[in-house]
């Protein structure tokens, strides 16, 4: 394939990747306290104080929705796409533990959803690799 084509597919990766964060830490903002109710219930983080929940949630919010807007403008893409892929491995630690649901209590779900961060991780980790390509603000060829 030519360059041409090559930046084009990285924009549209770019957009495929960006679309689902931004749409995430949109509706953070929109549906806060939800978001906050949501983020303290993983088994992991029970009995913490809201205020670390709220917390948690303004980070998610600037990963998501910031950095969702960063890798699909593709501006300080590198940067932005690599602490998605961190954001999505931790969110899937914390808030997918398949291995620690029973079988008739939504298991396979959490495993989907476990796998499905950890292969946007990928992704973002590729796009870290490969940089935002000439379609961009950046401009910048891999």
């Amino acid at each position: 394939m030519n360059a041409i084509n090559n930046d084009r597919l990285i924009l549209i990766a770019r957009l495929a990747l960006a679309v689902i964060f931004i749409m995430g830490g949109y509706g953070k903002v929109t549906g806060f306290e939800g978001s906050v109710k949501y983020t303290s219930s993983s088994i992991y983080l029970a009995g913490f104080p809201t205020i670390l929940f709220q917390a948690m949630v303004v980070a998610a919010i600037a990963i998501e929705l910031g950095g969702g807007i960063l890798v699909a403008v593709g501006w300080q893409t590198r940067w932005a796409a690599l602490a998605i892929a961190l954001f999505s491995v931790l969110a899937a630690l914390l808030y997918h533990p398949y291995w620690a649901i029973a079988a008739d209590a939504g298991q396979r779900l959490q495993s989907i959803m476990f796998w499905k961060n950890i292969a946007m991780a990928g992704g973002f980790l590729l796009l870290y690799v490969t940089g935002p390509g000439a379609l961009s603000v950046e401009g910048k060829k891999a």
